[in-house]
């Protein structure tokens, strides 16, 4: 059998016997890591331009990939849904790729050395992203690039299942595990802290949001962390420099 033909059956064999969706996606994501010479795998849901949250994954180290990108508002993911193209960070220690300066230095402190964004589209609709990463620098060898735009197609499946459960779900008025599921996804926690900061410090949603990615970036957390501590009131944002009740303050 052709190398591209084999790797396809394998990519696709691997989600065979999902329970569910989600499933399917963390399949997905361990075969790319066995098969592409990459060390992690993430797939971003991603509606109207903003990440939704992880939809799968091979690891906990390709969770918080997602989540920076998320976080800081920059990175391949975010540049691959934009531009509508794969978009490639072969060598994160080059200092003179500038592209997202605050997603480059924390992902380095992770010890990864390379991230591979490649779109996926549905009916010619950006609606997520896989994201593959490598400890080392270097490129996508082999055929692993061409592997890498195929699992990305296969990565749609999952995505189009979810997405017509969830209107399926809405049109009945049901709550099958498949629209749970979805709704998990959406950082449902930093829209409710968002919006807790605004009332706190009178300041619109943008202002906000920015406040809030910006006490995450100072204390090495992540927007989706940052947010839990606001909901559960165990963080409170200072206003005119005065400390409010509730715990630590920004």
């Amino acid at each position: 059998m052709d190398p591209i033909a084999d790797l396809r059956v394998k990519l696709g064999s691997a989600m065979d016997n999902a329970d569910w969706t989600i499933s399917m996606a963390d399949r997905l994501c361990h075969a790319c890591v066995d098969l592409l010479h990459v060390d992690g795998a993430a797939i971003s849901l991603m509606l109207e331009g903003s990440s939704q949250g992880t939809f799968g994954s091979s690891d906990g180290l390709s969770r918080q990939v997602d989540e920076l990108q998320f976080t800081f508002g920059e990175g391949p993911c975010m540049d691959a849904v934009r531009h509508g193209g794969p978009v490639f960070a072969e060598d994160l220690a080059d200092v003179t790729d500038t592209r997202w300066p605050a997603f480059t230095g924390s992902v380095l402190d992770l010890g990864i050395g390379a991230v591979f964004a490649l779109p996926i589209r549905l009916a010619n609709s950006g609606v997520g992203v896989l994201d593959l990463y490598r400890r080392t620098s270097g490129g996508l060898v082999g055929n692993s690039l061409a592997g890498g735009l195929m699992a990305a197609e296969l990565a749609a499946l999952p995505l189009l299942e979810m997405i017509s459960a969830e209107a399926k779900v809405r049109a009945l008025g049901s709550n099958e595990p498949a629209w749970q599921q979805l709704s998990s996804l959406a950082r449902v926690e930093v829209y409710q802290a968002t919006g807790m900061v605004m009332v706190q410090l009178g300041v619109g949603p943008a202002e906000a949001l920015a406040r809030l990615r910006a006490h995450a970036f100072a204390n090495g957390l992540t927007a989706s962390q940052v947010a839990w501590s606001i909901v559960e009131r165990e963080l409170c944002l200072e206003v005119d420099g005065r400390p409010q009740s509730g715990g630590p303050h920004l």
